[in-house]
């Protein structure tokens, strides 16, 4: 009995560790969701963090949880994780998001999660531990996605553009500070619908792996849903200012009327990927959404050094992450195996 409850006390913990990873994700990726429309005035940053963590909850009752079905069933073989896995994951992932959110980095906390519970993994048992599909198609869309939001949002401004050719300046930015509330609603939707549900995935590996659930539950409990769902909302209440900064002023200047193709853009992406199951980067989608708004006015509108600069911190976060999360194993495994 004693032993039952020790274990009880590992995974509460464990599960704790893992809503301060959410509630990070929230507040790291908030800019995400709330740059552009801070940046062209439509919302006071105040008001935008409260819209924005509105619909990242209310996504709960939007999106089947196919995202987490990937990372809590998808990424790695039954019985290889463990708690000393679960926790070297989580570690990995809120190391990278702490550092990438002080220098003001707009990194993947999604990709974090990944790479540390692969490098997790690979310290316990190597990497033919890991279901290469999962991983592949994750790797994939570490390109797919900001590529498709570039696409969108780029083809979003060339036909807003077209349509409201003859329409005064001032009317079309009036109708677009309107406009860019619907945008901004839905990219917070998908931005919650899809990172919170990454979170809602880890806690059902660990719940799985030491048998408070089993493999044949079509669903995670309710409690870890909703609370996963909460945590990020109140991540996003809280914002990364220094990250809001770089997204909605750094890589170019935006209108209202760029501000929603960017947005609309980027939650057709978000739509796309959670429907199919995959855990993408709201980071990467929606830079890659500004990138494409802005390349439409011309090349030079877009500070390509910042966006290179963003382009290497993505391309760091799997290997960082997993580097962290394999030594944090080791770690948890020499103290207290």
């Amino acid at each position: 009995m004693e032993t039952v409850q020790a274990a009880l006390w590992v995974v509460i913990l464990l599960v704790a560790l893992a809503l301060i990873f959410d509630f990070m994700n929230g507040f790291h990726d908030a800019a995400n969701s709330i740059a552009t429309v801070v940046s062209t005035g439509v919302l006071k940053p105040g008001q935008a963090v409260i819209f924005a963590a509105f619909f990242n909850f209310i996504a709960i009752f939007v999106f089947h949880l196919s995202v987490a079905a990937t990372v809590g069933k998808g990424i790695v073989q039954p019985g290889i994780v463990d708690t000393h896995v679960v926790f070297g994951a989580l570690v990995g992932a809120i190391t990278w998001n702490v550092i990438t959110w002080y220098y003001g980095i707009p990194s993947s906390s999604s990709h974090a999660l990944i790479g540390g519970i692969v490098g997790a993994v690979i310290a316990k048992a190597g990497a033919g531990a890991l279901i290469s599909a999962g991983i592949l198609k994750t790797v994939a869309f570490i390109f797919v996605s900001p590529l498709l939001g570039f696409l969108l949002g780029s083809l979003m401004m060339v036909t807003v553009a077209h349509l409201f050719r003859r329409a005064r300046p001032s009317k079309v930015d009036k109708w677009f500070r309107r406009l860019q509330l619907v945008s901004a609603g839905a990219y917070s939707l998908g931005h919650g619908g899809n990172d919170a549900q990454k979170t809602i995935g880890i806690i059902w590996l660990l719940l799985i792996a030491t048998g408070y659930a089993t493999t044949a539950d079509a669903a995670p409990p309710g409690w870890v849903i909703v609370s996963c769902y909460l945590a990020i909302g109140l991540g996003t209440m809280f914002g990364g200012w220094r990250i809001v900064k770089t997204m909605g002023q750094k890589i170019t200047k935006l209108k209202p009327v760029g501000g929603f193709c960017a947005e609309t853009g980027g939650a057709m992406t978000l739509f796309l990927a959670t429907t199919l199951g995959i855990p993408v980067s709201t980071t990467h989608t929606i830079t890659g959404a500004i990138v494409g708004v802005g390349s439409t006015q011309r090349a030079s509108a877009v500070r390509w050094g910042v966006a290179g600069n963003i382009i290497w911190a993505w391309i760091l976060t799997i290997p960082a992450s997993a580097f962290v999360a394999a030594m944090a194993y080791w770690v948890s495994f020499q103290i207290f195996d």
